[in-house]
């Protein structure tokens, strides 16, 4: 199963133009959508605004060789990694769904376009296993989100089948991954094989017809914010945020006397605070 193209076999039943038409809807319904998003949320008119705000107050001008390589950091950091996270749960749960998804939808599309007219050669093995498996990374890490990472009932209250409009986007992903795979192993299988498919085209429509509305747009301004952050680093304007201190500095620990007492390097007199137990509490 792994190995074989089930869009080839739909081809049988659905014209290969038309599947091919419907991917370029979805394409289009995403980049919408994102359009939509950034006017009714004016995220983009927020996002130049605070950029010029902190060009204003910068202390130095930086460099385009600068900028460069935190270009390059923010995408091998921020996007390729995932290292904004602190929880390393979280963060490997995240990659598997991002890496997931990625492939299955890049392969869907490869798929679709160049193995599914009656012309074309046989998909080569290697990239209906792409499918398959970017469907099953996808599953992997949002099903343990949901599931483990989400739903924290002791400390958030919040029950795993308590829907919430946030939930759209990782809802729909995993219906979409979960009934790709169902209606692949279960092709041959007459009805039970259409329902899968129609629940997998239910599935995808609703994921990439609901930009607006989901946090499927925020994984473009996710990288922009994050390079935005390095540069205001970078040329000191720090949001309008104090420089860091250091409170090893004579100076600074003359200006704020109580650092020696409960500050410091190895603070003597604070305890563990908020790490003295795991939260459990509503």
């Amino acid at each position: 199963m792994i190995t074989s193209n089930p869009f080839s076999e739909l081809s049988a039943i659905i014209p290969s133009a038309i599947m091919q038409a419907y991917v370029v809807l979805m394409f289009l319904f995403v980049i919408g959508g994102t359009v939509l998003d950034m006017i009714h949320k004016k995220s983009a008119k927020y996002f130049f605004e605070n950029a010029k705000k902190a060009e204003k107050a910068a202390k130095r001008t930086v460099s385009g060789g600068e900028k460069m390589s935190m270009a390059i950091s923010t995408v091998t950091s921020e996007v390729l990694t995932s290292s904004e996270f602190a929880n390393p749960r979280r963060r490997v749960s995240h990659l598997f769904t991002m890496y997931g998804f990625i492939v299955f939808v890049a392969s869907t599309a490869w798929l679709i376009f160049g193995y599914t007219a009656a012309e074309s050669a046989a998909a080569p093995g290697w990239l209906s296993a792409a499918w398959h498996l970017g469907a099953l990374s996808l599953c992997i890490g949002g099903y343990w989100f949901w599931f483990f990472i989400r739903v924290d009932v002791n400390s958030e209250g919040v029950k795993w089948y308590d829907l919430r409009m946030a939930d759209l986007f990782i809802v729909s992903c995993l219906m979409m991954a979960t009934f790709a795979l169902l209606w692949s192993a279960t092709l041959g299988a007459g009805n039970l094989n259409m329902l899968f498919l129609v629940l997998f085209i239910l599935a995808s429509t609703t994921l990439f017809s609901t930009v607006m509305w989901s946090k499927f747009a925020h994984m473009f301004f996710k990288p922009a914010a994050a390079y935005q952050k390095r540069i205001t680093r970078a040329d000191e304007s720090r949001e309008n945020l104090p420089p860091d201190f250091d409170l090893t500095d004579p100076a600074v620990q003359a200006k704020f006397p109580d650092i020696p007492e409960y500050m410091g390097t190895n603070p003597p007199n604070m305890g563990l605070g908020i790490k003295r137990e795991a939260p459990n509490h509503y």
